[in-house]
Formats: structure tokens, sequence, C-alpha cells
């Protein structure tokens, strides 16, 4: 399914579960894979002045420390190196995103893998923000011509397996995308999908428990309009929750069915057309105990020609979002 994936780091000097999750499934789908690492710059105008990256020293890039630079990432993943005729180590200087991207296209990357942060956070002292990606993420997803996948932790070869798999679902065109694609992996590994979405309960008693109910009839039915005809053929169950939060819901059905992968569309303000990663994905994506990965629009899925994917007349997509709230 896989033919070439793209992994980032800005570790050196130790493992990254980023990519240590990109050997494995390299391996699995026998892919090409590319170690990407964008040098940390110590210039906002000079991108060539770099930080060693042992002493921290502000030092001007020379073939001899792009070397050495190499060298040391080979020396830290020796094992997984040599277990591969098809991995590539890649260094740039440049904005990380930038360069993500561009190596992105110049591989013809079918996957790009990230941590949710830098690797080096502490070292750099960058605050994480709770519930809040890294910017070279969401710059990724802004622009993605692929599907992102990001990695908090390392994760066994059997969880890689994606043997459960949920799909959020709120009835936008990304995320019948997400859809598309997750439909595409379900059966590529012989998995269950649980297409989700969260019912937003207002405080009670304007919203009683009548009021639930009919709503949750109303949208297995819309659900099953929505997803059927991408879902024939796959082993699927419908999750549809009662909640305030979309993105700690999708957290919990994650942990309750031991779910592999979440699966999300990322999000479009139709003014502009630029994609933005949303709050769902950014809160998924922080606090995840397995991979999430995000889609935004049927660009991103042209590498696979078996894909099921929406209709599209070439205008901006209308939100198709529904509300269920009584008056």
């Amino acid at each position: 399914m896989f033919k070439n994936i793209l992994v980032a780091t800005d570790m050196v000097t130790g493992v990254d579960a980023p990519v240590l999750t990109a050997f494995d499934l390299a391996g699995q789908y026998q892919a090409g894979l590319t170690v990407l690492h964008v040098l940390e710059s110590a210039a906002k105008d000079n991108r060539k002045q770099v930080k060693h990256y042992k002493t921290g020293d502000d030092i001007t890039v020379s073939p001899g420390y792009l070397a050495r630079v190499e060298n040391e990432l080979h020396d830290i993943y020796t094992g997984a190196l040599t277990k591969s005729s098809r991995v590539k180590v890649t260094l740039r200087t440049g904005f990380p995103w930038k360069e993500i991207l561009g190596v992105a296209r110049d591989v013809d990357t079918d996957l790009i893998i990230l941590g949710p942060h830098s690797g080096q956070a502490e070292q750099k002292g960058v605050v994480r923000v709770a519930g809040k990606i890294g910017s070279t993420v969401q710059e990724v997803i802004a622009r993605e011509n692929c599907p992102v996948m990001i990695i908090n932790k390392t994760l066994s070869k059997e969880k890689l397996k994606f043997r459960k798999i949920i799909v959020g679902i709120d009835f936008s065109m990304s995320c019948e995308c997400a859809l598309c694609f997750s439909v595409k992996l379900s059966r590529n590994f012989s998995a269950i999908l649980y297409p989700f979405f969260m019912i937003p309960i207002p405080p009670y008693p304007k919203y009683t428990r009548s009021h639930y109910t009919a709503d949750k009839d109303a949208l297995k039915q819309k659900l099953q309009d929505f997803c059927d005809i991408y879902l024939d053929g796959t082993d699927h169950e419908y999750k549809i929750w009662g909640g305030g939060l979309p993105h700690e819901e999708v957290l919990n059905c994650a942990r309750k069915t031991d779910a592999d992968l979440i699966i999300l569309g990322s999000h479009t303000k139709m003014s502009t057309g630029k994609w933005y990663a949303g709050s769902v994905v950014e809160h998924v994506s922080f606090k995840a105990d397995c991979p999430v990965l995000t889609v935004n629009d049927p660009n991103a899925l042209k590498k696979w020609d078996d894909i099921k994917l929406p209709a599209s007349n070439g205008e901006t997509p209308m939100d198709r979002s529904i509300h269920l709230f009584h008056a």
C-alpha cells in the first residue's frame, strides 16, 4: 500500500519514536524509507548558520559537519538500517516544514510520519502547550499532499498491524476522505473499522434522555447514508456516543476498543480554502497512545487508484455537518 515513507526527526543523539515506527512500517510494506533531519537554524536570516548537535554552538554548515551528523544517525539506527537497502538518510537546512514537504515531493511520498512536538523540546527550552501539536506538524498538515501520521511513543510491531481502526466522522469533506482512506487500510489489514460520531449534549433539563435517544436514532441513519457507500465489504461497527468534548470521546473510544489507529480529517476555512489541523486533531494527536493519521482532501489520496473518493466537481465543498440540538 505504501511505496515511499518519509519520517522527519530533529534528534541526532538519541532514538526517536517516529523513526522506529517508520522503520517497522517500511519493513512491513517493503517500502522505501527516507529519514529526514533538518538542521536546527541558529539565525532567522541565514539558514546555513546552525546549532551544533552536541555542543549547541553556532556554526556554519560544512560538508564535513553534514557527514558527521549523517554518521551519527547511522550509528543510532544501525540495526534498522542494515536490515533494509531501501533506507536513505537525508539532511537539509531551512524551515523544517518546508523541507519536509519538499523532500516528500522529491521522493513521491505516500505517508509522512512525525512526532507531535520537537523531540528535543526540553533541551531547546520549548514549552509544550497541553493539547497543542507543534508548529511544524501544523504547517505540514495545512499543506499536506499525502496522509500524515503522528506518533507519540514507540509501539510494538503487533500494534502496527492496525487490527482496530477508529475514524472520526463529522460529515465534512475532509472526514469523508478520511473514511475513504480508513476503508482502504481496514481491508488491507483485515481490520474492524469503527466510524465514530459524538452527539453533543447540552445541559439538562433542556436536553433530556428522550431527546438523546431520538437524536441517536436519527444519527445512526445519517451515518449509514453517509458511510455505507464506502463500507460495503468492510467489517465495521458504528460508535455513537454522547459527550461534551469530541477529542475526549475519541480518546475514550480508542481506549475502550483498544484501537491501534485513529484516522481524522483536518479542516478548512471555506473562505480561503486553506487547510488547518483543527482542535480535535490537535488534542487527539497530543494525547493518543496509538498513531493518529490525518487526511484533508481527495488530492491527498490520488496515489491510490483503488480508493473510492468523494465526488468532486471542482467547487469548494459545502459544510455538510449536521446539527442535532433540539430547539
